[in-house]
């Protein structure tokens, strides 16, 4: 655009055209290229190779609720299966703030100075009112994290543990195949998320605290017949005599649960998590442990029957997601919702009738 300053009626003043301007946009800034999703081939081959980065893409799919995602995702654990099942798999729970991570930072240090990989999965609590979840378990394992031979994957729970669980359960699959000897899984803490982990792993160990009051009170019974080994967690200083006290209530109360199914009668230790103190008496035990039920059937026996129960899981999920998203049936749920509320039906009228439907359309 030419300045009206050039024009003749302005003889002896003149302005000049300036510099071109430089474009606003970063001429160095490359374009972000989306990532080509890997094949199924592609994704089994860097698994079995123990490529970390394409175990996380894969681990990324399992978790993701896209139904193309799914497809890829199941066919992944299907071609990885022959590779998987060569584990030790640890189930670690216990109440809030017993020390879940900083043992398992600890634990882990100790398992992978006798050689092979550790995987930890750590089922995260998400919000019930934001549905967002901190992920923060990581940051609690600082060594474990850095270690070259570790995998640490924290899922968030978003509101459906069994939907957790059968996710954990397939990237224990996918771990197994990366190579990974060892799994820990640890769970939110005590709750029904403890029965779901219970089904997934060959140990399962409770960790306690004492001189928290009634030392039977933190827990609950179903728990306890669960853990095939207790173990009382800050075990030092002045806490020894309360920690050592609180073994022997345990001691005492597991002598009032039948005998497990494995043989195994479960063991109370006291350990230091802080300060590595009772460490490897704990490992010992769970070695121990392995052969023992190795060495009566009961190992291979529990790996069959876990297998079972989520293949019923996986029944059961798929009906439930079915029923749901049946059209007929998202049109006169909020309606027969509505006459339970009113008192107009009974809660089980309501849902016969909505079952009938339901059948009646697959037909």
């Amino acid at each position: 655009m030419e300045h009206p300053e050039n024009n003749e009626a302005y003889k002896g003043l003149v302005v000049n055209a300036g510099i071109e301007q430089p474009s606003s946009v970063n001429p160095y800034l490359k374009r972000k290229v989306k990532k080509r999703q890997l094949s199924v081939n592609e994704f089994v081959e860097g698994i079995v190779k123990g490529d970390v980065t394409i175990l996380s893409q894969a681990v990324t799919l399992v978790e993701s609720v896209r139904p193309e995602h799914q497809a890829t995702a199941q066919e992944v654990i299907e071609r990885c299966l022959p590779y998987s099942g060569n584990s030790i798999r640890v189930g670690i729970s216990g109440v809030p703030g017993a020390g879940k991570s900083t043992s398992i930072d600890v634990f882990g240090l100790h398992v992978l100075e006798k050689g092979g990989k550790l995987a930890v999965l750590a089922i995260d609590p998400s919000s019930e009112r934001s549905k967002g979840s901190i992920l923060g378990d990581k940051t609690r394992m600082e060594q474990l994290s850095v270690h070259p031979k570790s995998f640490i994957r924290p899922s968030p729970s978003a509101g459906s543990l069994g939907g957790v669980a059968r996710k954990t359960r397939e990237t224990i699959i996918l771990c197994e195949a990366a190579g990974f000897d060892k799994i820990f899984v640890e769970t939110v803490g005590v709750g029904q998320s403890e029965t779901a982990v219970h089904s997934m792993v060959d140990f399962f160990l409770l960790i306690q605290l004492a001189g928290t009051g009634d030392e039977l009170q933190g827990i609950k019974r179903g728990i306890m017949e669960m853990a095939d080994g207790i173990v009382i967690n800050k075990a030092d200083g002045n806490n020894m005599d309360k920690a050592k006290l609180a073994a022997a209530q345990f001691r005492n109360a597991l002598h009032l649960f039948p005998a497990p199914d494995s043989g195994w009668t479960p063991r109370v230790l006291t350990y230091s998590g802080f300060y590595n103190l009772g460490v490897k008496e704990i490992w010992d035990m769970v070695y121990e442990y392995i052969d023992f039920v190795k060495g009566n059937g009961y190992f291979e026996y529990r790996r069959n029957e876990q297998s079972k129960y989520w293949m019923y899981e996986s029944i059961n999920e798929q009906l439930r997601d079915s029923f749901y998203h049946n059209a007929k049936i998202e049109s006169m749920l909020q309606e027969k919702e509505q006459q339970v509320l009113k008192g107009n039906l009974t809660s089980f009228v309501a849902a016969k009738s909505l079952l009938d439907t339901y059948f009646e359309d697959l037909k």
